[in-house]
């Protein structure tokens, strides 16, 4: 997978020049609401920003592209053990009172590619598959150049910015683009790939039929019969905080009794990862944000879903069952019955479904793709850009050809 460039191959252009061409960008973008030097821009560790959470929460409400994972209850749980040595470039308007505007979490990569390299990588991990920060909607072109301009006028910031998981199409990429086409900022695309999302606009009713086909949707009704002939069955949603809190435990055993238990991946394993788990989810559900979607089989769960919910978007999060009800296919199940009571809900727009590139369940239930790229820019002409754009692009190669292996392996041990 290469590197596909998204600016044209301008001349280099000079620092002062760049701050300049970005300094007109913002004058141009309504000038009205934020005037000449009105944002005031910070650096902050990420553990330190529990003060600003009411401010932080208030811009996730107003942000052009909602990211659930960005949100303080979801950020901050996940500090501990994901971002450490994670902080975030503030931008806040200078009125009276004064807003948080935009929210641009990163960690500094000192070291990359195992050489010195320092490199400003937007803030994703395992368990937060999204890079697109939080930008106020009403003045996105203008926050989005002034964080540019901050980067590129504070040295003891890296020179090069890399944001993975970056969504391709979408008002963020747009504001993006725009700017960096009018500064002439250098900038490439790596690890391009799409994932399954639900996002059906106006056509809803007979969504599901028409993705699974009548014959795969008469094997589920048929898979729904002979399970209900094991006891008796019930799909619950648990919505309010104390609901959700027991839920979780249905979750941890599932996901602990599968194959991610036998792997040592699962969470319920990892006290640092259940507490963070634990803390997000709560968190969430404080706010509204959070369902877990369950089918029990006389009492017992046996498949689960975790849904996080911010705006007018929700991730399918999390997803697990119980392998010794395999035969009934109860993830399937589960997903589809979720995917109407997604399409039933009109304040939904679309659901991300964080899963992996061809997915082998969800892509075959839901129709729309999400496309996503890691991009690199370079807001200083300084900056070795050429280098490690070289070397981004045989980094993704390694892990690319690293993953096809392990799937031959998989596949040879099952054979």
């Amino acid at each position: 997978m290469g590197a596909r460039a998204v600016t044209d191959q301008a001349a280099p252009v000079t620092l002062d020049g760049a701050g300049s061409a970005i300094g007109r960008a913002r004058r141009a973008m309504l000038a009205d609401r934020y005037a000449e030097d009105s944002l005031k821009l910070e650096w902050r560790e990420l553990a330190d920003l529990l003060p600003i959470a009411r401010e932080w929460r208030e811009l996730a409400a107003r942000a052009l592209e909602p990211n659930v994972f960005y949100e303080p209850a979801f950020a901050l749980a996940a500090a501990p053990v994901f971002a450490r040595d994670a902080g975030a470039v503030l931008v806040w308007s200078q009125g009276d009172p004064r807003r948080l505007v935009g929210f641009f979490p990163a960690r500094i990569e000192r070291r990359r590619y195992g050489v010195k390299l320092p490199i400003f990588v937007g803030l994703t991990h395992p368990y937060g598959p999204l890079g697109v920060p939080l930008v106020e909607r009403e003045g996105a072109e203008p926050i989005v150049a002034a964080w540019l301009a901050h980067l590129a006028a504070d040295e003891s910031l890296p020179g090069l910015v890399l944001l993975p998981y970056l969504p391709d199409d979408g008002p963020f990429a747009a504001a993006l683009a725009s700017i960096l086409r009018r500064v002439q900022m250098p900038a490439a695309d790596f690890n391009r790939h799409q994932r399954a999302l639900l996002a059906p606009g106006g056509e809803r009713a007979l969504y599901v039929e028409y993705s699974i086909g009548q014959h795969r949707h008469k094997e589920l009704r048929r898979h729904w019969r002979r399970l209900c002939e094991t006891g008796a069955v019930l799909f619950t949603a648990a919505t309010e905080p104390p609901a959700i809190a027991a839920a979780m435990e249905d979750y941890f055993s599932l996901e602990a009794a599968g194959w991610k238990g036998r792997a040592g991946t699962a969470a319920a394993e990892h006290q640092e990862l259940r507490r963070f788990i634990r803390s997000a989810v709560s968190g969430l559900a404080a706010e509204g944000k959070v369902s877990i979607d369950r089918i029990l089989v006389d009492g017992r769960a046996i498949a689960a879903t975790i849904i996080l919910r911010s705006g007018r978007s929700a991730w399918f999060w999390k997803t697990a069952f119980d392998e010794t009800f395999a035969r009934f296919s109860p993830g399937v199940m589960l997903s589809v019955v979720l995917t109407d009571d997604l399409l039933e809900d009109p304040s939904i727009v679309h659901t991300d479904s964080c899963a992996t590139a061809d997915h082998p369940m969800i892509n075959h239930i839901w129709r729309e793709r999400l496309k996503l790229c890691d991009r690199l820019i370079a807001v200083r002409p300084q900056a070795r850009f050429a280098l490690v754009r070289h070397l981004e692009a045989l980094r993704v190669a390694a892990i690319a050809a690293a993953k096809r292996l392990r799937g031959i392996f998989r596949s040879a041990g099952t054979g």
